[in-house]
């Protein structure tokens, strides 16, 4: 129904239109996606400022009309990510982790899981001191800290540990995803008769793991791989298993045979 309501969002993306305007898509705490409209958000004057960049945490009001777009009356700040937005190795993983969200999640609906897991994520990547800052009442945890997080693509360490902990993250993240979107891949048994025992590969067009005798469309997936994607749903994003890179592609193309196969979405690689 048209009218003008207030909501916390996070800017996925933000495209320039016209000669002072931006349309920008959101993902709100309690409104799923929301496409919008900034008119002169572009004027040097703006009462916007540069808020209204990708990866912002806004409290915002918007103005919905008879249109597709609503309109951005008012923003503030909530979360500006200035830690990230010094490293471009940073901002390539968040740009992955919001192009995530824009494929998987376009309902209306509140997902309040989705969001909370997409400012967490964001939080790590900037790797402020501050840690999570002022969470959705659902969702606060105290004075949590967030500690700083190996980047995707970052300059390595010796024995590359920097890549590894960084993709290792931002596949969590994706597992994650996946299962506040509905789409989890089945890890307890095999997605086609249900054994638990005997697990050798994974398929995607099963959805999940599968046995020996059901792999005939899958791939080996070794229980280093098996194990990391199952620790990884379990843990906190902020911890992450350690896993070498051979497991760590293999849990990748798990996860996004499953996403292609049943969500019909194929994201960008991980790293």
């Amino acid at each position: 129904m048209p009218g003008t309501y207030k909501t916390e969002a996070i800017v996925l993306r933000s495209i320039r239109y016209g000669e002072a305007d931006r349309v920008l898509h959101l993902y709100s705490a309690t409104r799923g996606r929301v496409n919008a409209i900034a008119k002169g958000s572009r004027r040097p004057r703006s009462r916007f400022g540069g808020r209204l960049e990708p990866f912002f945490r806004l409290d915002l009001l918007l103005h919905e009309g008879r249109g597709e777009l609503a309109t951005v009356t008012a923003a503030s700040t909530v979360a500006a990510h200035a830690g990230l937005r010094s490293s471009g190795q940073a901002l390539l993983a968040a740009a992955r982790g919001c192009d995530a969200v824009l494929r998987l999640l376009d309902s209306v609906e509140a997902n309040p899981p989705a969001y909370n897991l997409l400012c967490r994520y964001l939080a790590l990547l900037d790797g402020e001191g501050h840690g999570l800052v002022s969470a959705p009442p659902s969702s606060r945890r105290g004075n949590e800290t967030v500690p700083p997080l190996a980047i995707p693509g970052a300059p390595r360490r010796a024995d590359g540990a920097g890549d590894a902990a960084g993709l290792a993250t931002a596949l969590a993240f994706r597992l994650k995803l996946a299962l506040a979107a509905g789409f989890s891949p089945e890890l307890a048994s095999c997605a086609r008769c249900g054994e638990a025992g005997g697990v050798s590969g994974f398929s995607g067009a099963a959805g999940g793991v599968v046995c020996s005798a059901c792999e005939r469309d899958g791939f080996e997936l070794s229980a280093e791989a098996h194990r990391f994607m199952l620790e990884a749903l379990g843990r906190p994003l902020a911890a992450a298993p350690s896993a070498s890179e051979r497991t760590l592609r293999q849990a990748e193309r798990a996860i996004s045979e499953t996403l292609e196969h049943h969500a019909h979405v194929r994201l960008r690689a991980a790293a």
